[in-house]
């Protein structure tokens, strides 16, 4: 059987985390702009750390697991 809990979560933060797809921080105005399509070097090291941070507490201090097959 596969484990398909880190791949899953991993995609969904992914794209959750995408800077300027949902939230922008920081932002080129504001400390958090929403929905703006648009991303600075500053933002993709804030959304990395928060995505390696968030992936990191739901991989191994829950333990998330989905098994197929």
């Amino acid at each position: 059987m596969s484990d398909w809990g880190p791949v899953l979560v991993a995609v969904v933060l992914f794209v959750l985390l995408t800077p300027g797809l949902l939230f922008q921080l920081p932002g080129r105005n504001r400390a958090v702009e929403f929905g703006n399509m648009h991303t600075s070097g500053q933002s993709i090291i804030v959304h990395a750390v928060i995505y390696f941070a968030v992936l990191t507490i739901f991989l191994v201090a829950i333990g998330v697991h989905v098994y197929a097959g």
